[in-house]
């Protein structure tokens, strides 16, 4: 992977012209968690943000502590400086009953094909039509701009966005390229018409200059080989790249000497034994023999996390971390992690 269009960016430049961002990652990572934490410390600033979920698994509203959000744009998160945090679930047949209205004055017509089944026969059967009307709903998102009545051209072009930034929580890695390929997969459906004239429309915003996709990772071996896998297919794909954010990253609990001797070998059993004697502790063989082998396997896995952060480190990317979190993420935690990515050169 080549510097430039492409490879590696200050992580502060890499993110300044970027109104899209894409999150994906390998399940279990927290992906919701960092895009959520992503689109709050993008309105730190004072910006106006609007994250939006795809899957339909209303994790940003368990995140959250919301009950089940309904298909419309609603703030969500206040942030000191004048910021907000708008949410939107968005969903495919809900996406397509607006998209007929909007563009053809079918509510009615669309009520009756859902009311039928229609709806969600059409997107279960054609995946690329659903993956195009979600993946549509963030691209007029970040088109759309302030004083737009009904559709995205009714603003003067010259008006301010509506929203400064959108992040999206993305499927995982093992879709992502598909899912954002939407031209590809509209190709077998349509090859003219509004169909076709809509996925060119999302492309345009896909393969801008204004889009990042960005990869959540762990320190550990099969999210960091899935991650070098998704960037080697977006850069495939010709999209932009953009960092990749380390989730659940625990600070070594021992200085470096001693490090290096529990991973070599352990530590010394008849010291630790004599000390947990000295204090007075039952069975201090036992436990000296339990604790060594709690601090080896400390030791190993640290060795092995960093092994794994300098393979990510090749990529070329921007490379954040974000702390595990004791206890669950809420709000109050969602605050800490969102100051964490803008203390790293997060911002609009």
């Amino acid at each position: 992977m080549s510097e430039g269009e492409h490879g590696p960016q200050p992580p502060g430049g890499a993110r300044a012209k970027a109104r899209l961002h894409i999150v994906t990652g390998k399940g279990g990572t927290g992906k919701t968690t960092v895009a959520a934490a992503l689109a709050r410390a993008l309105a730190s600033d004072g910006g106006r943000v609007l994250l939006v979920e795809v899957e339909g698994r209303q994790g940003v509203a368990t995140l959250l502590g919301s009950p089940p959000l309904p298909y419309e744009e609603r703030e969500m998160l206040s942030v000191p400086g004048g910021g907000t945090v708008c949410v939107l679930a968005a969903d495919a047949e809900a996406a397509l009953l607006e998209y007929l209205e909007m563009f053809y004055g079918m509510r009615r017509a669309g009520q009756a094909l859902n009311r039928l089944g229609a709806v969600d026969f059409a997107t279960t059967i054609a995946p690329g039509l659903r993956d195009v009307l979600l993946t549509g709903k963030a691209t007029e998102a970040v088109r759309r701009r302030r004083g737009r009545r009904r559709r995205p051209s009714d603003a003067p072009s010259d008006a301010p966005f509506h929203y400064d930034a959108v992040v999206m929580d993305a499927p995982p890695t093992g879709r992502i390229a598909r899912f954002l390929n939407v031209n590809s997969e509209v190709a077998g459906l349509a090859r003219v018409g509004p169909i076709r004239n809509h996925a060119d429309r999302v492309m345009e915003v896909i393969r801008s200059e204004q889009t990042r996709v960005h990869f959540v990772s762990l320190l550990e071996e099969m999210p960091a080989q899935e991650t070098r896998d998704g960037i080697a297919e977006i850069h495939g794909l010709g999209l932009r790249l953009g960092m990749v954010l380390v989730n659940m990253v625990r600070p070594p609990l021992l200085d470096e000497a001693d490090l290096a001797a529990a991973a070599d070998g352990g530590p010394d059993l008849d010291a630790l034994a004599a000390g947990l004697k000295e204090a007075r502790f039952e069975a201090p063989g036992e436990l000296a023999a339990a604790l060594a082998g709690e601090v080896r396997a400390h030791a190993l896995r640290v060795r092995l996390e960093r092994r794994v952060r300098s393979d990510l480190e090749e990529l070329g990317r921007p490379l954040l971390e974000l702390p595990l979190l004791e206890g669950g993420v809420d709000r109050a935690a969602l605050e800490v992690l969102a100051r964490r990515l803008a203390e790293q050169g997060v911002r609009l």
